[in-house]
């Protein structure tokens, strides 16, 4: 596999909200400007997401109190593990984009030993945790987060931005129980087709297994597998290992349990078209063909976007800096990274 998930699965918590308002920058307003700052600036408090060559921490600004996510990266892992052109990328993304349903980043800096990427601070947790919980959602649920995943998918789509890597495991729940996407690691700009195998199996298209390029059609299929996971607990293709998942989406049967809504059936059943051509949400409508399924019906769109709708589900949260709905981890010591070389560091000279 081409590409790895650089800082793993559970970084899903490189995410947070700070204390602005939701779809507002995080603002260091007083003492130093964003441009100014530095990691030394920051409180680390807390490790909430580990990963291959780096954590995500929970971090407060000395000056203004706020909290954020703190992303550290290993610059000797991420050369070790030959990352070094994916990090760059996930960070000129995250540079480009802002979105209420996405988890922003707020300032990126680095020094000889380490990359640190500042994020909004996601206090309520993964989906993934509500929907293990609940077993499966129903489909008013199912139908809400879906809302902010075809408004979040639309925003990047429409700056050419492929985000690859669709689940429950990177839905953030804001303090409100608003969506936020986070891990932007598979994420790339294209300007036509690309061909690298990256994705979690359950949720790659089949033109992601057998190669044949894929394009942006590759997030509607995994809207598709998202939608049937949420109302069913697991997803359509599952087995025991990756090959086996390849095989089954290869053969597109879906078993269909008797409880599902038949108007959310039909719209699994047009995301998971296998002829992208032919796939809900990248014919010539785009996402508009997805937001006028009957599935949706009602919904305003622009109350979507303003975050006006009632969220489902609001997370426990105590306080601002409650870490409470994330996993707890070991901590280790960041600051004993090696320092890189001047030859090392050249890799690196254009971040």
């Amino acid at each position: 596999m081409e590409e790895t998930n650089g800082v793993c699965r559970q970084e899903s918590t490189d995410s947070l909200e700070s204390n602005s308002t939701h779809d507002e920058e995080y603002s260091s307003d007083d003492d130093k400007d964003d441009d100014d700052l530095g990691v030394d600036d920051f409180q680390i408090m807390k490790t909430i997401g580990t990963g291959t060559f780096g954590r995500v921490y929970l971090c407060r600004n000395k000056y203004t109190n706020a909290y954020g996510a703190m992303k550290i990266l290993n610059l000797a892992d991420v050369i070790r593990l030959k990352q070094v052109e994916h990090v760059k990328n996930e960070k000129n993304i995250l540079e480009e984009i802002r979105h209420p349903f996405v988890v922003n980043m707020v300032w990126c800096s680095r020094d000889d030993a380490n990359i640190y990427m500042l994020f909004e601070y996601v206090c309520g947790g993964e989906l993934f945790s509500y929907l293990r919980n609940a077993g499966r959602f129903s489909s008013v649920t199912g139908s809400f987060y879906s809302a902010e995943i075809v408004s979040a998918l639309e925003y990047l789509h429409a700056k050419n931005i492929v985000y690859r890597d669709l689940k429950p495991e990177n839905l953030l729940l804001d303090k409100d129980g608003h969506l936020k996407i986070t891990d932007f690691g598979f994420a790339k700009i294209l300007s036509d087709r690309t061909w690298t195998l990256c994705g979690t199996p359950e949720y790659l298209a089949p033109e992601i297994i057998q190669s044949k390029g894929h394009n942006k059609a590759v997030d509607w299929w995994a809207l598709g597998i998202l939608i049937y996971e949420m109302l069913t607990g697991y997803p359509p293709f599952y087995d025991d290992n990756p090959f086996g998942i390849y095989e089954k989406i290869l053969s597109g049967k879906i078993e269909w349990v008797k409880h599902m809504d038949p108007v959310a059936k039909d719209l699994i059943k047009k995301l998971l078209v296998p002829d992208r051509t032919k796939r809900l949400g990248n014919m010539k409508c785009g996402a508009e063909d997805v937001k006028r399924h009957r599935w949706f019906k009602g919904i305003d769109w622009f109350d979507v976007i303003k975050r006006k709708l009632e969220p489902p589900i609001v997370p426990r949260v105590m306080y601002e800096g409650d870490t409470s709905n994330f996993d707890d981890y070991p901590e280790s010591e960041w600051k004993s990274a090696r320092t890189l070389d001047d030859t090392e560091l050249k890799l690196f000279e254009d971040f």
